[in-house]
């Protein structure tokens, strides 16, 4: 190969050398995690953003509020679940009688009470405490119970629909939405503030616009070095 530029060429070595080093520690498990376990910097990272993204959805104060209107509110629905016996096992324990026949669950209650039972496990599933959920539902799994809220709410927004309770389906799409899905997704995961993790974050983000120049300068080097430049073209003259 021929190199028309030794110092350039060097350069863009020491640059692409050093780069695919620090590439490979990367993926060595050599940065610190819960419990003392090591993790890799993708891991790292990824466990880092998770807590902070917890940290800014935590959504249960306004929920609470969210469902006022409904409680006393009488629903008398019946529908198709997929999980329709569990969610009527869970929606009775909760206090709102309801019974399945095979795919079919029927719903007869107060909404209001069935919301706030759906908003306080999801409180306790956000706080990491599944051992509360299970002690309601007799020693069910509360990854379950919370499956159950999800397949037995969401069918009923479109039951609720159609006898034209379109304000009571709203509020139960946003218990969903902001309550049972965020204590089902962050479940087991510590909550973290944007605030006590900002040295962090900016690290990592200045190492992310480095490590992407880095890069990019070993090519130009190593390109510069045996020969492969771009230059403007000339601008021909008309004669």
């Amino acid at each position: 190969m021929l190199i028309h530029s030794k110092s350039s060429f060097t350069k863009g070595l020491l640059l692409m050398g050093s780069f695919c080093a620090v590439f490979f520690m990367i993926f060595m498990p050599l940065f610190p995690g819960d419990g003392g376990k090591a993790l890799t910097g993708l891991e790292y990272s990824d466990d880092l953003f998770n807590k902070l993204s917890k940290g800014s959805s935590y959504f249960i104060p306004e929920t609470q509020k969210r469902i006022e209107p409904v409680k006393g509110k009488i629903v008398d629905v019946s529908y198709t679940s997929k999980k329709a016996a569990d969610a009527a096992k869970v929606f009775t324990a909760a206090g709102v009688p309801a019974s399945a026949d095979g795919s079919t669950l029927k719903v007869q209650g107060d909404l209001g009470t069935l919301l706030a039972a759906a908003v306080a496990d999801s409180d306790a599933m956000y706080k990491n405490d599944g051992a509360s959920v299970s002690a309601r539902y007799a020693g069910m799994d509360h990854m379950a119970v919370m499956e159950a809220w999800w397949e037995g709410l969401n069918p009923m927004i479109k039951a609720l629909q159609k006898n034209k309770m379109v304000d009571e389906a709203n509020v139960i799409d946003s218990v969903l939405k902001r309550a049972v899905e965020t204590g089902y997704n962050f479940y087991g995961i510590p909550a973290a503030k944007v605030m006590d993790k900002m040295g962090v974050m900016i690290g990592l983000l200045v190492f992310y616009v480095l490590y992407t120049m880095w890069y990019g300068f070993a090519i130009f080097e190593l390109f510069d070095g045996i020969g492969l430049t771009m230059k403007k073209s000339k601008i021909k003259q008309e004669a």
